[in-house]
Parts: structure tokens; sequence; C-alpha cells
């Protein structure tokens, strides 16, 4: 048995000296090996000379990008503590509500002091600094933090909601660098552009990408024509510039889509052909002076386009004239479609709308309107864009009401003291598709006043006769007034 147990100690020793051998040898030459060889699998110097890098260029242009920081006093939330651990209605919310302050010592709202983070650009040598309107709000509290960490006191020149465009100001006693305005005209989806800004408050940081499109409306207002981009615009860098790749400013780095908050590669920049307007406009004034000619328009679709013998959707169809308005008094008519301005093709109604809101009040504009399967020239002087625009209510009548149908519209009507409206609608109907809905007030069918329902059925039967394919109703919501076209149900 001893010899047996010394037998299978030897063993169980060789097997480990043998396994220490193997590990060691292993071990050893581990240790031996060498780094990968990244080397030979790297790009030629020459295809690598070939890269773009913007390094140069981005060292030319950051000290002109600035970060905006706006102090100011904002409300408190008084209803309530935000993300309370128990629902809505627990005796706890009550209680921690009570502990929150209601009003400040002289009964106003409590108020708490928030800081708001963007970006800017210097356009001159004097101070004057581009940002967002709403980076910089009501302007009480703005500094200016340049690339090298100085800061400077701002002070609002400008700014203008319509297009989120603002202008500040700082003193300095030496001249300060700044960028120009390229031409925005010229960008072509595909190019690269390079945003630059201060993104949630980090310091200068830069993106690169391409343009993703142009002529994107999102929204935002009555002057939408946005570019869109795929470089990353992050938190903190609205009001930052949209550099070309000859560092030249193409846009003002405005928004994102986003669902989560962050960038997904939609970013939203102002083009600098309507920055350059606005921004001169602000320096000059400090407000933005835009022509009016007192109309509401809609956008001409197919259906409208054939009922009214278009050739093609094209300009803006008018669907309401102000009173006492320049449109007014030059004798441009709901239902006229605006297709030139100043020998301009409008193709849509943004153009129209951006067009108009360019030219100069107390001028003369030369317009081509399409009335009545023709076109139609007129002369208008154009007005100021007021502050405030009031819509005029219909008076009631106190006629005692009446109802007829519209089978062929899919629409049951009665008389209102407003006029004709729409009691009910079909949910299988073209009208109901296209968003007529109960209430509606319908002013004028096929470009005729009605004012009963039996006006209604008339004209929409006598379409039918004419063998027409659809109708054209103008149609009256909120004191808003609008067209739709409608396709009428053969019998």
């Amino acid at each position: 048995m001893r010899n047996e147990s010394n037998i299978g100690r030897q063993r169980t020793l060789a097997l480990a000296v043998a396994g220490a051998l193997v590990f060691g040898a292993w071990s050893s030459g581990a240790l031996a090996q060498e780094p990968l060889d990244t080397r030979s699998a790297a790009p030629a110097s020459t295809a690598l000379e070939n890269l773009p890098s913007f390094a140069d260029l981005v060292e030319k242009v950051n000290p002109a990008v600035v970060s905006i920081r706006v102090d100011e006093e904002v409300a408190a939330r008084s209803s309530g503590v935000p993300d309370l651990p128990f629902p809505p209605g627990s005796p706890f919310e009550k209680f921690f509500r009570d502990m929150q302050p209601q009003q400040g010592p002289d009964g106003a709202p409590p108020r708490r002091h928030a800081t708001a983070l963007g970006s800017g650009f210097l356009i001159s040598a004097d101070g004057f600094v581009v940002t967002n309107n709403h980076v910089v709000g009501d302007g009480k509290d703005i500094t200016v933090v340049r690339s090298d960490g100085s800061e400077m006191k701002a002070k609002l020149i400008g700014r203008d909601p319509k297009t989120d465009l603002a202008l500040v100001k700082v003193e300095s006693k030496e001249p300060l660098p700044y960028v120009v305005f390229g031409n925005s005209d010229n960008v072509r989806v595909g190019d690269w552009v390079l945003a630059v800004g201060n993104p949630f408050g980090l310091g200068g940081t830069v993106t690169t990408g391409i343009v993703s499109a142009r002529g994107r409306e999102i929204g935002a207002g009555p002057y939408d024509d946005f570019i869109q981009i795929d470089a990353s615009i992050n938190k903190g860098n609205s009001g930052g510039p949209t550099f070309d790749v000859r560092g030249n400013v193409v846009g003002v780095n405005t928004a994102i889509f986003s669902p989560t908050g962050g960038s997904v590669g939609i970013g939203f920049a102002i083009p600098s052909s309507i920055a350059q307007n606005v921004i001169a406009q602000l320096k000059e004034d400090g407000k933005v002076t835009r022509g009016w000619l007192g109309v509401t328009i809609q956008q001409v679709d197919e259906d409208v386009a054939s009922t009214l013998a278009l050739d093609k959707p094209r300009g803006a169809l008018v669907a309401q004239v102000a009173e006492d308005s320049p449109a007014k008094k030059a004798g441009i008519q709901t239902g006229d479609v605006i297709l030139n301005v100043d020998g301009k093709e409008m193709e849509d109604v943004r153009a129209v709308s951006r067009t108009v809101a360019d030219l100069q009040p107390d001028t003369r504009s030369q317009i081509v309107l399409w009335r009545d399967g023709k076109r139609k020239n007129i002369s208008a002087q154009i007005g100021t864009f007021p502050e405030e625009i009031a819509a005029a209510a219909a008076s009631p009548t106190g006629e005692a009401p009446a109802a007829g149908t519209t089978e062929s519209l899919g629409l049951a009507l009665t008389r209102s003291p407003e006029g004709v409206m729409v009691q009910s609608v079909d949910p299988a109907s073209d009208a109901a598709e296209k968003g007529v809905r109960p209430g509606d007030i319908i002013v004028k069918v096929s470009g005729k006043d009605v004012t009963e329902p039996a006006d209604v059925v008339a004209r929409v039967a006598e379409a039918g006769k004419a063998d027409k394919n659809s109708v054209l109703l103008l149609l009256r919501t909120d004191n808003q007034q609008r067209f739709v076209a409608l396709t009428l149900e053969k019998s």
C-alpha cells in the first residue's frame, strides 16, 4: 500500500511539473509576442492625404463661435410636487403640496433662479452676436462666453419670434474675430456642413455631416424654410452657426426632430438667405418690418387645381380677405389664386408668404391672379404687417332655422345665425376624410355665396349636371376660412 501510494504521488508530481512546464512555455510565448501589426493594414499615406479634415477650418472659425448664458427669474411651480412616489389624490400629495411655498411675501407666485445655455456667433468686429430668439428670451441678464473662456456681458438689440432669430451685442476695447454669412441658395443636398456650438455646456464642440434636404417645413412659423442637416445639433447648440466647407455661415442651428431629446441625425438650420435680412433689420431698427397684403391663404392641391381649371397645383388660394386691407383695396377676392408676385412665380403658400413679407411697405407690387379660369393682373399697395390682426365675427341674423341634405357630398345641413351650418357628416364620405366637421359654416359653393341649405343643394346639383367631378366649398371655422374640394358621388 505504501509503495502504491508513493507511485501515485510520483505520478501526480510528474503531471504537475509537466503542466507547469507547458503553462510556462505558453506564458513566456505570450509575453514575447508583439502587438498586432496595424501599420501594414493602414491606408497609404497618399490615400490619407485625400481624406477630408476640417481641423484647419475649425481652428479658424472657433474664436468667432460663442456660448450664451442667460440668467433669469422664472415662476416656481405651485401646483404640487412633480414625480411624487404615490398616486394622484393621495393624502400624502396634499401634505407635500402644503409644504411648498404657494406665493411670495408680496402675494405674487414664488420665483426661482434659472439658467439657459445656448450658442451664437460674432458677425462683426464691434461685437454683434447672432443667436436664437428662444435662447435669449426677454434677455434680462445675458453673458457671452468666448472660446478662450473669457466672459462678456451682452445687451439684447432685437429679436424676431417668427423666424426664431435674435441679435445681441458685447462691448470690447479690441476688435473681435468674426465670421460672415454665405449664400445658402447655393447649398445643395449632399454638401458637407459643420455645426459648431456649445452642447450641454461642455464648451466648443464641432459636428459634421451633410445637407439632407432643403425647404423643410416643421410648423415653427409662417416663414418655415429650413435646411435639414444630419450633423448633430444637441441641447445648447441652438443659435450656433452651420458652416460650409469654406467657413461661410449658411445656416443658424435651431431645432431637431427627436423622440428622445437627443440627436438622431435630423437637425434644422435657418438658411442664411433668411437670417441675413432679419439680422440686418434687427441691427438697424431693433425689430423686423414685413410687407402685408391682408389675405388668408392655403395650399392648392390636385383637387382644388382641377376644380379651378388650373393646369397644375401651384400658387396660393385666397381663403379670406381682411377688411380695409391692401388686398381688399386692390380688388383681390376670396377664391383667387395668387400665381405671381413682381414677376416671380409662386410655387406654393410658403413662397407667397415669404415673398410678400420681404416686400417693402408703402411700395406697389404687381400681382397675377387666377380668377374664373383666366389670369388677371392687379397692382397692390403693400402695407405693414400689423402686430395683431382682429378677425371679424359674423353677426347673428335671428332668422328661423332651415335644413337640407346633399347626399352626393355626405352632408346634412341646417341654417344657423352664422349661415349654412354643417349639421352632420357621413363618416365614409370624402368630406369627413378632408376634415369637414359638424359646426363648419359653408360660405361659398363653386365661388357663389350661399345663405340657405337649399342654395348649397342647388349649387351641388348644378355641378353634377355640368358633369364636374368635384365642387369647391369655402368653409368658416372659428372665424378662419378655408377651401375644400369635395368629390361628387355619382348616383
